[in-house]
């Protein structure tokens, strides 16, 4: 199947290669800004002893609580010291703190986490019972009695404060781990001899590496405000100039010299402000490096014959040219391109293809429902023969335009009931009064074969099974009667008796409603049951559209071939028995 496949794939330009994260980070404007912060904090904090106007104990004793001026641009505290040479000064002392409970945690927290995430049995319950111990203990009681009973130094004191830090790395990383772990490619990398090892280096580690650098940086500014409280409190050490010391003297002073909190405090804040966005910009730049390169273009081998695909604009639905992408200028993602689809009221479009192939996207796009990042660089989408913009077909959601997700377990709010979740879209666009939104909500779900739909009503989502759930979705998309509804795989969670039924409730309220319906699948039994016509997609592109009789009985591209190979056993669909039946 694999080697099927390869062989039938798009050929084309080679992908550009993709820049370092840290790169693609700062191509992020607030990503940019805030490295710039941290680089010069960084670099003053390493040249302290070149840049600094005076040294860190230098004081003149004759020149007390100034503003500013006379060779002290920032002015001097209440020992005479020039206060920009005690925040350049600082920022060395704070950032070292800061660093250690980072490095600390990470070191303690990280390697636990794998090791419990993807082993489970006695390391897992040990370390959990241990993390959670550390997380109920009171973190700045254990600090204090630590200082008063152990060691002064503020350094020795961030270093346990990193290790009462670890079990949020251990928690984090255990959890995505576990979320991996069962997953097929891990168990193909068993099976082929990967040792633990590597698996967890490759497969598992980069899975966790975006949370664990919003993490880090959550876990350094935490650092800067703790080493800087305990500071503030008069717990550090006087002889270490830092940001928390200055804070400390200027809150003590604070009606006879204000600049001397002003300063140090705006330097904190500044510091740990930058790293939030520039740990923000590095997940994204992690999140799209992630992500698959633009595909290449269709192979001219095995394009889409124009004879077989109308040009004709669909009545209901015409897509012309549409091109989605995500991210923007050197680094947008291009996931469909240019691609032609048509429905007419009444019939039942299919949109097929292997999971990545950009069906998903396309649909999302006639929704306006695109994820964040993604846009519509090219094309038009036109509905009932006008070209619509984003904002009409958002509006027209729920009245003219109907949605089934897939997942229905995962789309149903867990907090309402299904009632008030069918009541509301009744009376926003009905504008009806709760009474009868309330008897059609229950007629809607007689009709889609629920029993007891009054009880239905009272009930919440995790108190009904999956296939109750589609129907409730099913329901919902159709109770302000849209002349378009779409389907994004909506039997794929569903077992196979209840796909079929489900399949035969769509297409009797598609043909008693009259509506047009586009149903995204990557299962041809559910076009051989349903579509009247099919679009199958490839990697963004289509590559071929047919009725659906004629795409069974003569596929033209080499992909739906392959498709067809993989996913029908040679049955006849029910479709073609109820045809033989009524012969």
């Amino acid at each position: 199947m694999s080697s099927e496949f390869t062989a039938v794939l798009p050929t084309g330009k080679p992908a550009r290669k993709r820049g370092s994260v840290v790169v693609r980070a700062l191509r992020n404007p607030a990503g940019l800004v805030a490295g710039i912060v941290i680089a010069i904090v960084f670099i003053v904090a390493i040249l302290a002893d070149v840049i600094a106007p005076y040294g860190a104990q230098e004081s003149d004793l004759s020149r007390l609580f100034e503003h500013g001026g006379g060779g002290h641009l920032l002015g001097t505290d209440g020992a005479g010291r020039d206060v920009l040479s005690l925040l350049i000064y600082g920022a060395r002392s704070s950032l070292i703190g800061a660093a250690i409970a980072v490095g600390v945690s990470m070191l303690v927290g990280i390697p636990t986490g794998l090791i419990a995430g993807f082993y489970g049995r006695w390391f897992d319950t040990v370390g959990t019972w241990i993390s959670s111990a550390i997380l109920a203990l009171p973190g700045i009681v254990v600090l204090l009695a630590f200082r008063a009973s152990v060691s002064t130094s503020m350094w020795a004191a961030m270093l346990v404060f990193g290790v009462l830090l670890a079990p949020s790395f251990f928690t984090l990383v255990r959890a995505a781990v576990r979320s991996v772990r069962n997953e097929l490619y891990v168990d193909a990398a068993r099976v082929t001899g990967v040792s633990d090892a590597r698996i967890i280096s490759r497969h598992v580690l980069t899975i966790v590496r975006a949370p664990i650098v919003i993490q880090a940086a959550m876990v350094a500014a935490l650092g800067l405000m703790i080493q800087a409280g305990l500071e503030f409190l008069g717990m550090g050490d006087r002889e270490t100039a830092s940001w928390g010391q200055s804070l400390n003297e200027g809150f003590q002073n604070i009606y006879r010299a204000d600049h001397l909190i002003l300063w140090p405090g705006l330097a904190l804040g500044v510091t740990i402000a930058a790293f939030a966005l520039f740990a923000n910009a590095l997940r994204d730049a992690l999140d799209a490096a992630d992500a698959p390169r633009t595909p290449p273009a269709p192979p001219a081998a095995n394009s889409v014959d124009p004879s077989v695909v109308p040009t004709a604009a669909g009545e209901l639905l015409s897509i012309r040219d549409l091109r989605v992408a995500y991210g923007s200028g050197d680094d947008a993602s291009e996931v469909v391109h240019g691609i032609d689809i048509d429905l007419d009221a009444g019939k039942v479009v299919g949109l097929v293809g292997e999971s990545g192939s950009g069906k998903t996207q396309t649909a999302l796009a006639v929704l306006g429902l695109l994820p964040d990042g993604g846009h519509i660089t090219g094309g038009t989408i036109s509905i009932d023969g006008r070209e619509t913009t984003l904002a009409q077909r958002v509006a027209m959601l729920g009245s003219d335009i109907g949605y089934i997700p897939q997942e229905p377990m995962s789309n149903l709010d867990p907090a309402f009931t299904i009632g008030s979740q069918l009541i509301e879209p009744l009376r926003r666009h009905l504008k009806i009064g709760r009474r009868e939104a309330e008897a059609r909500a229950i007629a809607l779900l007689d009709r889609v074969g629920i029993p007891d739909p009054k009880r239905l009503m009272r009930s919440y989502p995790h108190q009904i099974s999956g296939g109750m759930a589609q129907r409730v979705l099913i329901a919902g998309a159709v109770a302000c009667e849209p002349r378009l509804l779409i389907a994004d795989e909506p039997t794929t969670a569903l077992d196979v008796t209840i796909q079929a039924e489900i399949l035969d409730l769509l297409r009797d309220l598609q043909q008693e409603r009259g509506m047009g319906l586009l149903i995204v699948t990557h299962n041809f039994g559910v076009v051989a049951d349903i579509c009247d016509e099919v679009y199958v997609m490839q990697m963004g592109v289509l590559v071929e559209h047919q009725s659906a009789g004629n795409l069974f009985a003569d596929p033209r591209h080499d992909y739906t071939r392959a498709l067809l190979g993989a996913s029908l056993e040679g049955g006849p669909s029910r479709r073609q028995r109820e045809k033989e039946g009524q012969r």
